[in-house]
């Protein structure tokens, strides 16, 4: 594998994922924290319950990643979240390429802080994803994308566009390794039959 910083990003995510395999799941659920009892109630009945069938350290886990953003939306999906940390992400190229600090730091900062979108992100994901082995690769995700961009953003506070520059790449290897487990293959659909031969 040519990028280090992907190959590093795999192996915390395995390690991860390994360390709440080897957790289990007790034998009395507890109930999920307050913020996702109101998205549960949002929920359709299989996603609740694939919801309280996570441990109750991935519960913790995503409610420590919704708390790390100051923002909620009420009707914004994930999909346009994802749409808004692209321009985010582009205003952020924008500004380094014209040597704007204050323009690339607030432009970070606001990347690192978007909006939880409607319902959380869990509604978002293919159902078979909704586990604990699968869903503890998040926190290594974040750190990389969203650690990414904070530290973007202060290597720009403080005048050093050569190394904010450098935090872009590892921006874009976090997006790119989360939409590769969560999202699929663009363009590929399950829904759709193979056309037939001419």
């Amino acid at each position: 594998m040519k990028n280090p910083l992907l190959m590093s990003l795999m192996l915390a995510c395995g390690l991860v994922s390994s360390g709440f395999a080897l957790a289990g799941s007790p034998a009395n659920p507890t109930p999920p924290p307050a913020e996702m009892q109101q998205m549960m109630k949002m929920y359709t009945p299989e996603l609740r319950q694939k919801v309280m069938a996570l441990s109750p350290e991935t519960k913790a886990t995503l409610q420590k990643l919704h708390a790390g953003h100051t923002r909620r939306a009420k009707e914004t999906t994930l999909r346009q979240v994802m749409q808004e940390i692209l321009s985010e992400y582009q205003s952020v190229a924008a500004a380094l390429a014209t040597d704007n600090a204050e323009q690339a730091a607030e432009a970070a900062r606001r990347l690192a802080n978007h909006r939880i979108p409607k319902g959380g992100l869990l509604p978002y994901f293919p159902l078979d994803k909704i586990n604990d082995r699968d869903l503890a690769v998040l926190p290594a995700m974040n750190a990389v994308v969203e650690g990414s961009a904070l530290k973007l953003a202060d290597a720009a506070d403080a005048g050093d566009l050569r190394a904010a520059a450098s935090h872009m790449s590892d921006i874009m290897t976090g997006c790119v390794a989360c939409h590769q487990k969560f999202r699929g293959t663009p363009g590929i659909s399950a829904n759709l039959m193979t056309p037939l031969p001419r």
